[in-house]
């Protein structure tokens, strides 16, 4: 949870909602193929399906929002 906290909103947000819509795709796709094709082969094509849903969550999530630690700008010294 503290990680979650120190990533910001929108990368976890992002991370989330990308990986339910691969977990999606993959529950679709196991769906559709499970009269043409045998349960060891299915169960494959989901692993992959859910294995890059896993992979782009967390790097949504860890590089999804910006970085906290930026160093604020510092004030203009030309006078207007």
């Amino acid at each position: 949870m503290i990680i979650l906290l120190q990533i910001g909103t929108t990368g976890t947000i992002a991370g989330v909602v990308f990986f339910v819509v691969v977990a999606l795709a993959a529950f679709v796709a196991f769906k559709m193929l499970k009269k043409t094709v045998k349960m060891a082969f299915r169960m494959v094509i989901v692993a992959v399906i859910l294995l890059i849903a896993l992979v782009g969550g967390v790097a949504l999530l860890m590089f999804g929002s910006g970085s906290k630690d930026a160093a604020p700008k510092p004030a203009t010294t030309r006078p207007r």
